[in-house]
């Protein structure tokens, strides 16, 4: 996270238009997880794992998800085990984020769960963004 981190700051500094997407393995808030006790011990919720998404974060990168859709479960993997798929016992650790010059350009994003319905689907399920263009 540490070399993303200063990856990102790098990419920032050229103030061009720039999404940072992919499984970064952390659920930043309770909400992005089916259940804080069930996963109490898992790193994708620890403090620190938290913590450094947010330094991230904080570099002025915007969350496309959370900014389209500020609460409620917006999850994008579920484990082939226990039923999670059909129980909705999910987990949000895709993230689409964005520059402030992508940001401004943001028209929608979201979670696209159909493909996770599919026979032999994977556990991840896409995250889209679309933004304006110039």
């Amino acid at each position: 996270m540490r070399r993303l981190i200063a990856r990102a700051a790098a990419l920032l500094e050229t103030e061009k238009p720039v999404v940072l997407a992919g499984d970064y393995n952390v659920c930043p808030t309770d909400e992005d997880v089916f259940s804080l006790s069930a996963m109490a011990d898992d790193a994708l919720v620890q403090p620190d794992t938290r913590a450094a998404f947010r330094q991230l974060c904080a570099l002025g990168l915007t969350d496309a998800i959370r900014a389209v859709e500020p609460i409620g479960r917006a999850y994008t993997f579920w484990d082939y085990q226990a039923g999670a798929w059909a129980k909705d016992n999910g987990l949000r650790i895709d993230h689409l984020l964005l520059s402030p010059q992508a940001a401004d350009r943001l028209v929608a994003a979201g979670v696209d769960r159909k493909p996770r319905a599919a026979e032999r689907p994977s556990d991840h399920t896409p995250v889209w963004v679309d933004l304006a263009l110039d």
